[in-house]
């Protein structure tokens, strides 16, 4: 499995995704994200699913972003060429991977800014090659291991969050993803994009590197349930010992 998140917000893109590959009972790790720049082209991608299909399909796009980049002034035509090479790798395998009981399900996200776009975009698609184009109202994608992290973004995640509180959300759900989820786990890779800039950044984590924040979190968790108001707890409670 995968976690991969993008978010969306006023000032830029924040994506973030784990390294975790399993196959079987072999588990190995390998980059999900990839970023294609150059002057005022700026563009992250990223996958869940099958490897063998992602991989496949990158090589493809890549080859034709070689071959027309110039053409790609928006985003969305981008990502129609990248949807293009995922029809193009299920003709060829879709058959294939059914008859070994294997589905084609890879998702991806698309995030950045060309240069006629007015703004950054951040877009999801479908392993069919559809998309969805992400806005303020729900300022957020997770593909993958998605039921774990999405509580705490739906929670505290709002369209004016500053890219340093997006971030901080988004390591949050990925954390939450790592506890429940045996097939989600460090190392991370960050990008960040600001608005305009033309310009991604990316970080690679270990564990090491960030080793005293779920212990953290989790102690402010277990002192944040002690505090809540138990005035209706009690309500319940007072009926098991009726004569304190």
């Amino acid at each position: 499995m995968t976690f991969c998140a993008a978010i969306k917000i006023k000032d830029g893109l924040i994506g973030i995704s784990d390294t975790r590959i399993t196959s079987g009972t072999e588990r190995t790790t390998a980059r999900k994200v990839t970023i294609h720049q150059h002057g005022n082209h700026s563009m992250f991608l990223m996958t869940s699913g099958l490897r063998s299909v992602r991989d496949k399909a990158l090589t493809y796009f890549e080859e034709v972003v070689e071959e027309e980049d110039t053409t790609f002034d928006k985003l969305y035509k981008a990502v129609n060429a990248f949807a293009t090479q995922l029809r193009r790798v299920a003709e060829e395998d879709k058959n294939a991977l059914k008859e070994s009981g294997l589905d084609f399900n890879i998702f991806s996200i698309v995030g950045g800014q060309l240069e006629k776009d007015n703004e950054h975009k951040l877009f999801m698609l479908y392993p069919e090659g559809n998309w969805v184009e992400v806005g303020p109202g729900s300022p957020y994608i997770v593909i993958g291991e998605s039921s774990y992290g999405k509580p705490v973004i739906d929670r505290v995640l709002q369209y004016d969050s500053s890219m340093i509180m997006a971030l901080k959300v988004a390591f949050i759900a990925f954390d939450s993803a790592r506890i429940s989820a045996v097939d989600v786990d460090f190392p991370i890779d960050v990008v960040l994009y600001k608005r305009n800039s033309f310009d991604i950044v990316q970080h690679h984590f270990t564990r090491e590197d960030l080793q005293h924040l779920p212990g953290w979190w989790q102690e402010r968790m277990r002192k944040a349930a002690e505090e809540m108001p138990d005035d209706w707890a009690n309500t319940v409670i007072s009926k098991l010992y009726p004569n304190k």
